[in-house]
């Protein structure tokens, strides 16, 4: 198969689709790869990488959209990209429908076959094409927060980890998975004061014994989430339900009865932001004020680590296109259910639930679409 791998456009996105090593891994199974122009230059791998491991450098993204069979990204098309996906082609890719409804009504209108990175299962029902950027947003989460909190950035200039003779902050984090998981990590390295809310008590008993005393877990249907929320320095929202829109958690009425100079990062913010007062932002212009608060909601935040991202990412979606380029979409997918959780749309389709629920779309299995 002909696979493109167009330069990331979003706003300070600065990953790229493909490596060179997963071109070479390609490229030596048959496959042709176009790789636009300087498309990896920010994340550290230059035209040079990708030719000597046999891609072709296309200089418009134009054609590489008009001759692949396969687009290869990391964010959602935009606007411009949208005009340019064909009927039958395969985009994959972070997509995040459920938060985007224009994007969601393009890709129907393209007829193309849509298969998003984030609800792509395995046999224990975790996401692993998510995790790894969700490892690298959740530990940016608590380095970004720490840095607002310094009064220059507007926050309550408080040190996250204290220092003799002062406390350390207190940083609360909502959900225990992969962000939460690694927020804590950065969280308890700094010696901050660490809640973790969860409504699983199982996975509560699970980061227990990962960090010991370093965390006050905290069941969310036993805990006074509004108390929680205003005596804390620093909130991470790392909430998440697959696929479909995060729940505001957090009020308005919760943020007016923060204290002055109190940081939000909200990396929920993908789809749609746990915390009632978030919107997207960049790494442009990453924070906002609203009552006091500092909103830090940046919608790609692994982007700000371009290389280490990249690789991660990588990792774990190669296996996948590897089996797409190999066997082609319909075998690919019928063999594989966790591969077919991926598909969101499918020639003008919307097969993944809880996107076509929250748009007033029909709902179709894709397996029924598929086979």
């Amino acid at each position: 198969m002909r696979i493109g791998v167009p330069k990331e456009i979003k706003p300070q996105e600065n990953r790229i689709g493909l490596t060179p090593d997963s071109v070479k891994a390609l490229t030596a199974n048959g496959h042709e790869v176009l790789v636009e122009n300087n498309g990896g230059y920010e994340a550290g791998f230059d035209n040079e990488q990708y030719k000597k491991s046999g891609a072709k450098i296309i200089d418009k993204a134009g054609d590489i959209f008009n001759d692949s069979d396969i687009i290869v990204k990391v964010k959602e098309p935009l606007s411009s990209e949208i005009k340019m996906i064909r009927e039958d082609q395969i985009v994959f890719t972070y997509l995040h429908l459920a938060a985007a409804k224009e994007l969601t009504e393009g890709l129907v209108k393209s007829k193309s076959i849509c298969i998003a990175y984030e609800t792509i299962t395995d046999n224990n029902g975790r996401l692993p094409l998510l995790a790894p950027m969700s490892a690298v947003a959740g530990r940016m989460s608590v380095q970004a927060g720490a840095h607002c909190l310094e009064k220059n950035q507007k926050g309550k200039g408080i040190l996250l980890g204290g220092a003799p003779g002062g406390e350390p902050g207190n940083v609360v984090i909502l959900g225990g998975g992969v962000v939460g998981e690694n927020a804590a990590v950065i969280a308890t390295g700094m010696r901050a004061k660490v809640h973790i809310v969860d409504k699983s008590k199982e996975r509560l008993n699970q980061l227990k014994e990962m960090f010991g005393n370093k965390i006050i877990p905290q069941l969310s249907s036993e805990t006074d989430l509004e108390k929680l929320v205003c005596e804390c320095d620093l909130l991470v929202g790392g909430v998440l339900i697959p696929g479909a829109e995060a729940p505001k958690l957090v009020t308005k009425k919760m943020i007016k009865k923060m204290k002055r100079g109190s940081v939000i990062v909200d990396v929920a913010i993908d789809q749609g932001g746990c915390v009632e007062t978030s919107k997207p932002t960049t790494h442009a212009n990453p924070t906002y004020i609203v009552d006091d608060i500092v909103h830090y909601c940046v919608a790609n935040m692994p982007g700000g680590v371009p290389r280490t991202s990249t690789l991660a990412l990588n990792k774990a979606t190669l296996p996948f296109l590897s089996k797409l380029a190999k066997e082609g979409c319909k075998k690919a997918l019928m063999n594989d259910s966790n591969f077919m959780a991926g598909l969101n749309v499918y020639k003008g389709n919307v097969t993944y639930k809880a996107v076509a629920e929250v748009f007033g779309h029909e709902y179709i299995s894709p397996n029924d679409l598929i086979s």
